[in-house]
């Protein structure tokens, strides 16, 4: 599945729009690593654990967002946009979205 942030891909036409494809998921840390990471703003230093629960959400988010893509029968994904929202504290919402369309090479 190829996917890209702008809205046309060099080299390929666009033949089909199959509609918005989306996905989401929302994650929460372990309590344990919150309490580390509460220290950590004390003193300082990079959230690890934060940045692993995002990471982890963007990969849930993009791979739920393909699937939608293929179900509808897109072979890529144009416009693609992540985006983020805390639901609580230690709990985040990531939100992938863009346009599945089908594409085809340039003759």
């Amino acid at each position: 599945m190829l996917i890209v942030t702008i809205n046309e891909i060099p080299g390929k036409k666009i033949t089909k729009i199959t509609g918005l494809v989306k996905g989401s998921t929302i994650r929460a840390k372990h309590v344990g690593k919150d309490i580390g990471a509460s220290f950590k703003q004390l003193v300082g230093g990079e959230l690890t654990g934060y940045g692993e629960m995002l990471t982890e959400a963007r990969q849930i988010a993009i791979g739920r967002m393909v699937e939608d893509a293929e179900s509808q029968g897109a072979n890529a994904i144009i416009g693609f946009r992540l985006t983020s929202a805390a639901v609580m504290q230690g709990a985040a919402e990531m939100l992938a979205y863009g346009t599945g369309v089908v594409i085809e090479d340039v003759e």
